[in-house]
């Protein structure tokens, strides 16, 4: 497909979905929300990719709505309502039902709406001047959707803190990391890029039946309690019995050679 607002770039196993509008710091507009639902599902749906990096163009990773768009169209937030009453979004690979591994490599500013792919992704790394803060309350909007996910994921406090504090604080890399919002600060900033390949090379060795069912349990686990979670994490992991890939791996490590997944 052709896209105006983001580009989808793909080497070798890795397939990239880049934020593309860095003269107003990557904010999404409707255009740009239309086009990364379509993007996630095209790089989901390809069979020559294994793992998926989203990133972005310029300063930032991503700012969230495009706030001029907002106040200048007349139309303003309320084309959102009822995506938002019926919770029926598609910019996210979480709201895509993406089943490939996600890694979010963010690049300077990462603020408002742009913590929705933090909160989304399956691993998120971030250059050693990445800058994490959530403005919606210093504009007179509610923040809720985004920040409810990084609730799963790092202590509440935290986000409570980034929600009310606005955009009068902004949270660094390296305290990122010692919260568990992101799981590698890369320094210096202009080899993210190059970590987040070598990362997601990494990832994309593995069975890629093995990680889509792995990634199903972690995520429902973070929907149920303890006991529940266990109980479909173990429908899951014994989804895989017969499989091709539950064979051939403990066979390559007999053999001590590369495993050939399944496609």
């Amino acid at each position: 497909m052709t896209y105006e607002t983001i580009k989808v770039e793909r080497h070798g196993r890795v397939g990239w979905l880049i934020n593309a509008r860095p003269e107003v710091l990557n904010a999404m507009n409707n255009a740009m929300r239309d086009e990364l639902a379509d993007a996630w599902l095209e790089l989901d749906r390809d069979p020559s990719v294994r793992v998926i990096v989203h990133t972005g163009e310029g300063r930032a990773f991503q700012t969230g709505a495009d706030l001029a768009e907002i106040a200048n169209d007349g139309v303003g937030m309320q084309r959102y309502q009822d995506s938002l009453m019926n919770f029926d979004l598609h910019f996210t690979s979480w709201h895509q039902n993406v089943s490939k591994p996600v890694i979010a490599a963010v690049n300077g500013i990462c603020a408002g709406g742009g913590l929705h792919f933090v909160a989304d992704a399956d691993i998120v790394i971030a250059a050693s001047d990445a800058t994490f803060f959530d403005p919606h309350v210093s504009v007179g909007q509610v923040t809720a959707i985004e920040v409810i996910g990084l609730a799963k994921k790092i202590p509440f406090e935290a986000v409570m803190r980034m929600a009310l504090v606005g955009s009068h604080e902004r949270m660094n890399a390296q305290r990122a990391l010692e919260l568990g919002l992101v799981s590698q600060v890369v320094d210096p900033p202009a080899q993210l890029r190059e970590a987040a390949q070598e990362l997601a090379e990494k990832v994309a060795r593995n069975s890629p039946a093995a990680m889509a069912a792995t990634k199903k349990a972690l995520w429902a686990a973070l929907e149920l309690g303890l006991t529940d979670a266990c109980k479909v994490g173990t429908q899951h992991l014994v989804g895989m019995w017969g499989h091709h890939d539950q064979t051939e791996g403990p066979l390559a490590f007999v053999e001590k050679r590369e495993p050939r997944w399944a496609e």
